[in-house]
């Protein structure tokens, strides 16, 4: 079967067949049943009071390198879609570089074709190594089934970014529709807080063309606070919204290291690289 090499538009596309159906949103993210929902309520945040107002907000810089290999001192190659991450991330206001962990992509299958969509990558600041000690020694599919230890890496008081890389262009609406219909089911009754990091959320998207090679960093500063930003050419130079809800951002955290990851390969490959760091 040949590879699929141009551009995809969604509201264009026609499968052959009457009985199947799919939502364009699907592509991205996915869209998950109900009971995830009551995982997400009262989760303690006792952490926000840690980050002062005046705190630096982070842009995005990246140490330059001469190489760009599989395999370099430098960069990681995600195998699926050939995207490459830095395997260490600086973000200005922070004292210590982020590692990367381990790197996914999301894949969408139409009939038989499986049409990749981006490419992920987990960076965490080193420190939250020091809350997994409980997981030394245990194997990569011990620690991608345990829930708790993701929980863990969500609640520590240490940032985590989530770098995504899109390999196909896609209008902003199409990519907002899919983080909305993966992350409303998880809120039962969402909050007026909930709705007002939704609209912000949704805001950043609208009337944006997101191409192929676009860069959108979600980084996770404590559990109730979450930090967009995205570039069209190039590394992201500043933060283009502040998402301030506990529900919102770890439903979107759960989207990736729940129980049922949009992207397993992305989450395997995280506990791979986190049984290696604690063997």
């Amino acid at each position: 079967m040949a590879a699929i090499s141009t551009p995809i538009c969604f509201s264009s596309l026609v499968i052959p067949c009457k009985t199947w159906k799919t939502n364009s949103s699907h592509l991205f993210l996915g869209k998950f049943a109900e009971p995830h929902a009551n995982s997400f309520r009262n989760k303690p945040c006792s952490l926000l009071s840690a980050f002062s107002a005046t705190r630096i907000q982070p842009h995005f810089t990246v140490k330059a390198s001469s190489s760009s290999s599989v395999g370099s001192a430098e960069y990681t190659e995600e195998p699926a879609t050939k995207v490459k991450f830095q395997k260490s991330l600086s973000l200005p206001g922070y004292s210590s570089p982020f590692s990367l962990l381990g790197t996914g992509y999301r894949e969408k299958v139409f009939a038989i074709i499986g049409v990749k969509v981006y490419a992920a990558g987990l960076y965490i600041n080193q420190s939250i190594l020091s809350k997994l000690n409980a997981w030394k020694g245990k194997g990569a599919a011990n620690i991608q089934e345990d829930s708790s230890l993701f929980d863990t890496i969500y609640q520590a008081p240490s940032e985590k970014s989530l770098k995504i890389v899109l390999v196909r262009d896609v209008d902003g609406k199409t990519f907002w529709d899919a983080l909305d219909d993966a992350i409303s089911p998880r809120i039962r009754i969402p909050t007026p807080v909930d709705e007002s990091a939704l609209s912000t959320f949704r805001n950043i998207f609208q009337g944006r063309n997101l191409m192929k090679g676009t860069f959108i960093f979600l980084t996770w500063l404590d559990p109730s606070k979450m930090l967009v930003s995205i570039s069209v050419d190039g590394l992201p130079s500043g933060v283009d919204a502040t998402i301030e809800s506990e529900n919102v951002t770890f439903a979107l955290y759960d989207v990736f290291f729940g129980g049922a990851p949009v992207s397993p390969s992305l989450k395997a490959s995280v506990a791979t690289g986190l049984a290696t760091i604690l063997k």
